[in-house]
């Protein structure tokens, strides 16, 4: 599914050069469940923005269902994004003026769905989520959690093969989160490969592996059972067990 070799972002600062991912190449195999852990600016949520082609590497390459993608124009891209890749993130990213069942519809509308089908497939996917009787609220008008699952809903109502979440549960209280990632597991469950970014050791718990970055680099690699707290995830004195690249 997702093959990325010797993967740089590199910024510019005045004269200085950030590099945000440095010599980064992994493998993620097509119905996989991967966390992406590490250290404030360790270039997590870079390698999330590459993987789900809104950003493009400085150099190397990067290979989504055999095809590589590092290079492609932007209206490439963006038909990618369309129709392979789901993002969910912490921020919900909701429009605040529409409904629950028009944002849901809004990656339809830019796909030329005629609006009977978009209506009666934003109605489906906020059923899906259990939000069947909130399809007419606005963002305001629901919880966090509630705006999460529209999200959601949002990111799977194309049915693409790729899920992308970054810190999906950041803003949400325990209750709320656990029920987020259960439906993310779910989707999961249906066959969809999935990469969430998280600080957080009982999310990451849940994912089959977890790659852990510092300092643009990928630092270690272990498995989801294996995360222990964040102090034991980050030391990177001893290798992990069973490594996967």
């Amino acid at each position: 599914m997702i093959r990325v070799e010797d993967l740089w972002r590199t910024y510019l600062m005045g004269d200085h050069e950030l590099h945000a991912l440095r010599d980064v190449s992994e493998d993620i195999a097509d119905g996989e469940y991967v966390a992406i852990m590490g250290p404030s600016g360790s270039g997590k949520s870079t390698l999330l923005n590459v993987l789900g082609c809104l950003d493009s590497p400085t150099r190397g390459r990067y290979f989504l269902a055999g095809e590589e993608v590092a290079d492609l124009e932007e209206d490439a891209l963006a038909e990618i994004r369309l129709r392979h890749i789901g993002f969910i993130f912490q921020s919900f990213h909701l429009v605040p003026r529409l409904s629950a069942v028009q944002n849901v519809e809004l990656p339809m509308i830019f796909a030329g769905i005629p609006p009977g089908e978009r209506r009666a497939r934003a109605e489906s996917a906020l059923a899906a989520v259990g939000l069947f009787d909130r399809t007419e609220h606005k963002p305001n008008e629901l919880s966090g959690g509630q705006k999460q699952r529209v999200a959601i809903s949002r990111a799977t109502v194309m049915d693409p093969g790729l899920l992308l979440a970054d810190e999906p549960t950041g803003n949400l209280d325990n209750r709320s989160g656990a029920q987020v990632l259960d439906l993310l597991g779910e989707f999961h469950a249906d066959g969809r490969t999935l990469i969430v970014v998280t600080h957080d050791p009982s999310v990451a718990r849940r994912a089959d592996r977890v790659v852990v970055m510092r300092d643009g680099e990928i630092a270690k690699r272990v498995k989801g059972s294996e995360v222990g707290d964040l102090t034991s995830l980050f030391e990177l004195d001893r290798p992990a067990e069973g490594a996967h690249r």
